[in-house]
């Protein structure tokens, strides 16, 4: 079996990994306080991000969700501005005024995270109508979780997806848990992919640990879409590792006996089981950790070695012509 660069499966993998990874050294210097405010960290749920993303095509849109850092890595973003938008610098891929819940990366098709929860809809089925306004054959896919599944504002977009057969891709990471609410306490019905009939379009159920799961069910949505034949809802049935942010203080999720059930079904792991059955050899595997963890502490650096923004910049790209600075900002700084 080929195991070389452009290999797809090994791609796959190393996507996994350097989201767990980047989470993993952002998680350690947040409790440090180096990165301000909340952190929602991604670790458990790679599969899924994974998965959809490796089924797009570079300018494919997507749109993510506040736990914002592992989309468009999945996406194939680079992570040295990844974190130092973390850090709020200058380098940043928002010149540091996105921060952890609001990156957005145009190169690889990332419209943006948002901590206004359940927002991506209608953004999402507004870049689908773009793309069939336009005549291009790209599609764009939401990511939302279980808890935004009852917000209006998916299903409005949603809706208009689904009435414009618009080429859309709606997936609901279902991680058990709303912030701190078991999804069986806050969401009717057993499955959110079973309120796709409502809209008349597919719903489907897929193994949110399976990257390879995850990447067929997606992929088939995706070629429905491109020909023209309108949006599929997909919910991916994952598990997150961390609380609803990490390094609070206090325990926000409550656990129960299928936590360990969970943690043992770790995509990275049953991934890279998979791969030594299918005769990778592990010491490509362990190369390509190796390799990821230089990446991350790479990213690391550069962002500690730049500049925070201006104090100037803080009027910049907030209007189309820029705000005038007062004359006396410059004693605040």
């Amino acid at each position: 079996m080929p195991t070389g660069e452009n290999d797809p499966r090994l791609e796959k993998y190393r996507r996994m990994q350097r989201i767990r990874q980047f989470e993993a050294k952002a998680e350690a210097i947040h409790a440090q306080g180096e990165i301000p405010g909340a952190l929602h960290t991604y670790a458990g749920m790679e599969a899924s991000g994974v998965g959809c993303c490796m089924a797009l095509r570079d300018d494919d849109y997507m749109v993510g969700t506040h736990r914002s850092h592992g989309h468009p890595i999945a996406k194939g973003a680079a992570l040295r501005p990844l974190m130092a938008e973390l850090l709020g610098k200058k380098t940043g891929i928002c010149q540091g005024k996105g921060g952890s819940m609001h990156l957005s990366d145009f190169s690889v098709g990332s419209l943006g995270e948002t901590s206004i929860v359940g927002s991506g809809g209608p953004v999402a089925a507004g870049a689908a109508l773009g793309a069939k306004l336009q005549g291009l054959d790209r599609v764009a896919l939401c990511f939302f979780g279980d808890g935004a599944s009852s917000e209006g504002a998916i299903h409005e977009g949603m809706n208009l997806a689904a009435v414009w057969s618009l080429p859309a891709i709606f997936v609901c990471e279902n991680n058990r848990f709303g912030m701190s609410t078991p999804t069986d306490k806050a969401v009717a019905g057993k499955n959110v992919a079973d309120r796709a009939h409502g809209y008349g379009i597919p719903g489907v159920i897929v193994d949110g640990q399976d990257v390879d799961a995850v990447e067929d069910a997606v992929r088939e949505a995706v070629d429905r879409a491109r020909a023209g034949k309108g949006p599929t809802l997909i919910e991916t049935k994952t598990y997150r590792y961390g609380d609803h942010a990490v390094n609070m203080g206090r325990e926000l999720t409550p656990r129960g006996p299928e936590h360990e059930d969970w943690v043992a079904r770790d995509p990275i792991m049953l991934y890279r089981a998979r791969l030594i059955d299918s005769r990778v050899g592990a010491d490509v595997l362990d190369a390509i950790d190796a390799a990821v963890s230089d990446e991350v502490t790479d990213a690391l650096q550069f962002a500690r070695d730049s500049a925070y923004p201006a104090f100037e910049e803080a009027f910049d790209h907030v209007f189309v012509d820029r705000l005038p600075i007062p004359e006396d900002v410059g004693k605040y700084a």
